[in-house]
């Protein structure tokens, strides 16, 4: 178990790194949209993210 979430952490670095490093314009731009987004908007984003990610771990899930 642990190593599949130092597995996961290293993944979602990797994921999370790609904008700023290809678009370090464009990704100070999209966290210039987020800070102004009001606090429902990104609850509401981070909801849907762990609805999304739970489905994929449910239906791909071995």
């Amino acid at each position: 178990m642990k190593s599949s979430l130092i597995t996961a952490f290293a993944l979602m670095l990797l994921i999370e790194g790609v904008l700023p490093f290809v678009s370090p314009a464009r990704w100070r731009e999209v966290f210039r949209k987020a800070v102004l987004m009001e606090d429902g908007q990104i609850r509401f984003i981070g909801l849907s993210s762990i609805l999304i990610g739970l489905v994929l771990l449910l239906v791909f899930n071995d």
